[in-house]
């Protein structure tokens, strides 16, 4: 009965945390007076979607490395139906 119990909990714990990984906050940031490039795909090879300025909020949903560069898929807070990825070095918690 133990056992059970312990992995109940376990799988509903697991659960809990998976439900709050889908979509965090952040925020464009060290851009300077240039434009964070909202990218079609996760790489330099991407069509620029759209240049984001410094202060964006974006919901980021997962990231991947590509190239050794960390990309993350974003869509615009404001606007969630926008997304795309973007260099994951521009990226702070907002």
């Amino acid at each position: 009965m133990q056992r059970q119990t312990l992995s109940t909990l376990f799988a509903l714990t697991m659960a809990a945390g998976c439900a709050t990984l889908g979509t965090d906050r952040v925020v464009v940031a060290g851009t300077g007076d240039e434009l964070l490039k909202l990218r079609s795909g996760p790489s330099l090879g991407f069509n620029i979607i759209m240049g984001l300025p410094e202060g964006t909020v974006l919901n980021r949903r997962t990231c991947l490395t590509e190239v050794g560069q960390l990309w993350c898929e974003v869509s615009l807070a404001d606007a969630p139906e926008v997304s795309g990825y973007v260099s994951a070095d521009y990226l702070t918690d907002g």
